[in-house]
C-alpha cells in the first residue's frame, strides 16, 4: 500500500557530531523535507537547525507534535535508541535510527512489534552498504565473478575514538565498543552480500580498564571502560560461507579490511564505513589486483532515510530495514555472549536480503512530485 504524496517530512532527534553528516545530505535531497531538529540541549538543537536552514527546533515532544513529520531520524546515544524509537512510533511516526537498533534483543523486539502493530516502518543505519562500493560488490558476486563465496576475512583496528571525539565516553559503554560501534558496517555488508548468519563463536578482551579524553573541553578526563575493546569472531553463514572478523580499539596498527574468497577468485572490498571504492578483484591465477568500475551513488549518510521515504510512497520494502538491523544486533549479541561463555551461539532471527539499488538510482532526482 502506498502512503501519502509528495516529499516526505523528516525530523532529526539528536544534534550531536553525526547530525551534520545527515543534515548535509538530507537537506539536499528533493524527496525529503527536513522540518525539525530536537535535542535534550535545546540550544544545541537551535544552533544546528539554524546552520542547516531547518525551520523548527526544540525537544522531543516538539518535533513529535508536528503533523507533517513522517520519519523521525533517531541520532541519540545507543542507550536512548529504544526509548526514542518507541516514543516516535507511539506518536504515529516511522523511525530510522542510528546503529545499533537497541541495546539488546528484547528492547529491539519491542520496537519492531510496536511498529508492526501500528503499521509503521523501522529503518536503521548503517546505510553505507547502499553506496556504490558495496552495491558494486554485491553485483560482482551475483554475476559469478569470483564463483561461489567460500570465506571472508574482515578487520577494523585502531586505538579508539577518544583521541579526537570531545565526548567519547559512550563509545565504551554498553551498546558500543568496537563491536557495536564499528561492527554494524561490516556485519550489515556481509549479510547483504552473503545472506543471514547461522552461528558465531568469539574471544573478547579489554586492554585497559580506563581511557582518557584526548581533545575538547574535557581533555584529560579519565573514564571507565565497560565493554570488550578487542573482539575476534568466527561467523558461519546459512548459505555456506564462513567469516573471521576482528573489531578492535586496542591496536596501534590501523587496519580496515574485507576480503571475500570464492571458488574462482577473490574480492577486496572498500571500507564499509564509506560509500565508494576502491573495489579490487583477483582471479585464481592473477598476480595482481585489478580495480573494478563502480556503479551507484556516493552521496553519503542519509541515503537509507531517502530509500525508506521513497519506499513509503511506493508501498515497497525499504532496504536498510529493522529486520536487517535486528539480525545484525543478534549477531553482535551472540558474539558478546560467546566470548563470555566460550561456546558457539546459534542465531534464530534470520534476515531478508535487501535487493540491490538500481545502478542509476539518483538521490538528487525529484521522484515524489
Amino acid at each position: 500500500m502506498t502512503s501519502g504524496t509528495g516529499p516526505v517530512g523528516v525530523a532529526l532527534v539528536g544534534a550531536g557530531v553525526i547530525s551534520g553528516q545527515y543534515l548535509r545530505h538530507l537537506t539536499a535531497f528533493p524527496d525529503v523535507r527536513v522540518l525539525a531538529v530536537a535535542d535534550l540541549d535545546e540550544a544545541r538543537a537551535a544552533a544546528v537547525a539554524e546552520e542547516y536552514g531547518v525551520p523548527v527546533s526544540g525537544g522531543l515532544d516538539t518535533v513529535l507534535g508536528i503533523p507533517e513529520v513522517e520519519i523521525v531520524v533517531n541520532l541519540t546515544v545507543p542507550s536512548a535508541h529504544g526509548a526514542v524509537a518507541l516514543a516516535a512510533l507511539r506518536a504515529g511516526k516511522h523511525v530510522y535510527g542510528e546503529k545499533p537498533l537497541a541495546l539488546d534483543m528484547d528492547e529491539a523486539a519491542k520496537v519492531l512489534a510496536e511498529a508492526d502493530n501500528r503499521g509503521l516502518r523501522v529503518g536503521n543505519a548503517p546505510d553505507t552498504f547502499l553506496g556504490a562500493g558495496i552495491q558494486s560488490t554485491i553485483r560482482a558476486v551475483r554475476s559469478g565473478l569470483i564463483g561461489a563465496p567460500v570465506a571472508v576475512t574482515a578487520a577494523t583496528q585502531g586505538m579508539g575514538p577518544e583521541s579526537w571525539h570531545p565526548a567519547p565516553e559512550f563509545f565504551y559503554q554498553r551498546g558500543a565498543g568496537p563491536l557495536f560501534d564499528l561492527g554494524p558496517y561490516y556485519l550489515t555488508t556481509l549479510v547483504a552480500l552473503l545472506g543471514p548468519a547461522s552461528r558465531v563463536s568469539a574471544s573478547n578482551r579489554r586492554a585497559r580498564e580506563h581511557r582518557v579524553v584526548g581533545s575538547g573541553p574535557k581533555a584529560g578526563t579519565v573514564f571507565p571502560v565497560d565493554v570488550p575493546t578487542h573482539v575476534n569472531a568466527l561467523i558461519d553463514f546459512a548459505g555456506g560461507p564462513a567469516a573471521g572478523a576482528t573489531f578492535s580499539f586496542d591496536s596501534p596498527v590501523s587496519r580496515t579490511l574485507i576480503e571475500v574468497i570464492g571458488t574462482e577468485g577473490a574480492l577486496s572490498l572498500p571500507d564499509p564505513n564509506t560509500f565508494d571504492g576502491p573495489l579490487l578483484a583477483r582471479g585464481l591465477h592473477d598476480l595482481e589486483w585489478r580495480e573494478l568500475p563502480l556503479e551507484g551513488t556516493t552521496a553519503g549518510r542519509g541515503i537509507g532515510v531517502l530509500d525508506m521515504a521513497r519506499a513509503i510512497r511506493a508501498g515497497v520494502p525499504h532496504r536498510a530495514s529493522g529486520a536487517l538491523a535486528l539480525h545484525v544486533l543478534e549477531i553482535m549479541t551472540a558474539v558478546t555472549e560467546s566470548g563470555e561463555r566460550g561456546e558457539f551461539r546459534g542465531l534464530g532471527s534470520g534476515s531478508p536480503v535487501p535487493d540491490p539499488l538500481p545502478a542509476d538510482w539518483d538521490p538528487y532526482a525529484a521522484t515524489l512530485g
